[in-house]
């Protein structure tokens, strides 16, 4: 947290750069305010690097337009609607949006646009008192109406109104709520915490695509769970991810079992440190982390109470699977997202049992065929999934599960083992058994493509008498 003497310096040096400075004295030119509002006066004050840079002004849209035009490399008004003109100067992205003053109605899931008069009144409407700071410029002058540097200092988030109020306004600011007490690290004041639970019916009025947005930046900060634990004590997460709450199994007198809930959140947090440490990944991976936190919430619905106190949850990888299909369509996530998590909840006990019988060179190669492109991904899920204290126990696991991916890489270099598929194609198969296009050229295939993940590369000649061989069979 840097002090309010060097926050102001830092942001000086902002408003210096060309972008801004250029912005700055061409809205002054043409009579209109205009501010450096919300994100990057509180990272300025956090010590955060400054990314995106967003402005407010009097202008409206098209006096933006105007303003802007003569000193933008590209201009566009995609955001026109809602007030905010998007540019390119001096290399620099920006957006510039007209003072806002509008709210929702109560009933739709889009706020009514309305153009507000002042700075303070723009500031006001904003989500939290930390996000409802602005530096006026040119004169570089600090507005904070609510007391947002000293939340800051305090490193607590609350809304500038009334929270019933503001949440009243947007419900998807409860969402943001979790998001940003995880992104910041900051504790949700009390009487926001309440008003949250409160008002958690209200967030069924906000669009699927919003909660799913949310959610998603949500996951992807550097530490979420501490906003995943929100949402569910707020009721939130009942109301837009069921499946995690319900996760909180009760424990019987008599049968007992690990907490899943409290598993799941230890394997989304082990799996970011995977996503970390191995490397392979270019930044924060929604699909490992969205399949972190559901790959057991077919646990619920499978769990059986059997004698002498155990518990189990046959086949909750495959329930599980198809949950977390119908709530991300539910959320409508996209259709590759969707089917890379469900593949991956439905595979994440594969490996289980390897410890105990290494597998067949035939069974390696049906799990890399298996996984497909979800490889790695299902390697730092397997590795996650590993949450016993038994010190023994996990450090079995983990040399196993490094035996595989040794077994893997040599077969990988042995047999193209990424792109494993029959050594005769199609056009192979119809013409050694002089048929024609149709499922039996597909059946014939399939068959060669078991040949080949039993027993790897096995020549042409030795393909083609194996294909022969099953289709005299097959006449027989």
């Amino acid at each position: 947290m840097q002090s309010v003497a060097e926050a102001i310096a830092r942001l000086g040096e902002l408003a210096a750069s060309p972008t801004v400075s250029k912005l700055a004295a061409a809205f002054e030119r043409a009579g209109f305010e205009l501010a450096l509002v919300g994100g990057p006066v509180r990272d300025a004050f956090l010590g955060r690097a400054v990314n995106d840079l967003d402005f407010t002004t009097n202008a409206t849209p098209d006096q933006i337009l105007d303003t802007v035009k003569p000193i933008a490399e590209a201009h566009w008004d995609i955001g026109r609607a809602f007030g905010t003109i998007g540019a390119k100067i001096a290399g620099e992205t920006v957006e510039i949006t007209t003072y806002r003053a509008d709210a929702y109605d109560g009933d739709s899931r889009k706020p009514e646009v309305v153009f507000g008069s002042s700075l303070e009144d723009d500031l006001g409407r904003r989500d939290f008192t930390v996000n409802s700071l602005a530096l006026r410029l040119p004169k570089l002058e600090l507005v904070d109406p609510s007391g947002g540097v000293e939340d800051l200092l305090a490193k607590t988030l609350r809304t500038p109104s009334a929270p019933e109020r503001s949440f009243g306004d947007d419900p998807l600011r409860m969402l943001r709520a979790a998001r940003f007490s995880a992104q910041l690290g900051f504790e949700v004041e009390a009487g926001t915490r309440a008003a949250m639970s409160t008002l958690a019916p209200e967030i069924d009025r906000i669009s699927a695509e919003r909660v799913r947005d949310e959610l998603s930046k949500l996951l992807l900060t550097a530490a979420p769970t501490g906003g995943i634990r929100l949402l569910v004590e707020s009721g939130l997460a009942e109301r837009v991810l069921p499946e995690v709450p319900a996760l909180r199994l009760e424990v019987d007198e008599h049968h007992h079992h690990k907490d899943v809930y409290e598993h799941s959140l230890t394997v989304l947090e082990q799996a970011i440190d995977y996503e970390v440490s191995r490397g392979n990944l270019d930044s924060p991976d929604l699909v490992v982390r969205l399949a972190a936190l559901l790959h057991d919430i077919g646990k619920p619905g499978t769990r059986r109470l059997e004698k002498g106190g155990v518990v189990s949850f046959h086949h909750h990888d495959v329930v599980g699977s198809k949950l977390a299909r119908k709530r991300l369509r539910a959320l409508r996530f996209d259709n590759d997202t969707i089917a890379a998590v469900s593949r991956l909840i439905e595979l994440h006990l594969r490996f289980f049992g390897y410890a105990d019988a290494a597998w067949t060179d035939s069974a390696v190669r049906r799990y890399v065929r298996d996984a497909g492109d979800q490889l790695e991904r299902l390697h730092i899920l397997t590795r996650a999934d590993v949450t016993t204290r038994n010190r023994r126990k996990a450090d079995r696991l983990g040399f196993a599960y490094d035996d595989l991916e040794e077994r893997i890489a040599v077969l990988a270099e042995e047999e193209e083992l990424a792109a494993v598929r029959p050594e005769l194609d199609g056009a192979a198969i119809m013409r050694l058994l002089d048929i024609p296009p149709g499922p039996l050229v597909g059946e014939a295939y399939r068959h060669m493509l078991e040949v080949r993940l039993d027993e790897g590369p096995i020549g042409p000649d030795a393909a083609e008498q194996r294909l022969r061989a099953w289709w005299a069979a097959r006449d027989a």
